[in-house]
């Protein structure tokens, strides 16, 4: 089982792919929460401030603002997704490739 393990670490050394500092993703998938739930507060205070008046020039700014917090809402959402599937993945690529040791390892001794 060690043996497997050291040569998965050569296998990745190898193939130049660097070992991701672990509290990188974890940092990225906050901010891009916290980026989605600032643009969904964002949305939520345009609409207030665009229902609570009928001057036309501010209902615009609540406008511009509602869009601006749409388009970080979205962004956020991306950045989120894009880092908290990345350690899924990375796991699933893991598994994938011991099972794969173990089947050639089978058949290798039959």
């Amino acid at each position: 089982m060690h043996d497997r393990a050291e040569r998965f670490t050569r296998e990745m050394n190898e193939m130049h792919i660097e070992d991701p500092a672990p509290g990188r993703h974890g940092l990225w998938a906050r901010v891009g929460l916290v980026v989605m739930i600032g643009g969904f507060a964002a949305c939520i205070l345009a609409i207030s401030r665009s229902q609570g008046t009928s001057d036309a020039f501010a209902q615009r700014d609540a406008m511009a603002l509602s869009m601006a917090g749409i388009a970080a809402t979205i962004l956020g959402a991306a950045v989120y997704l894009r880092y908290s599937v990345t350690k899924v993945l990375r796991f699933w690529l893991a598994r994938m490739s011991y099972d794969l040791q173990q089947h050639a390892d089978r058949k290798a001794e039959q």
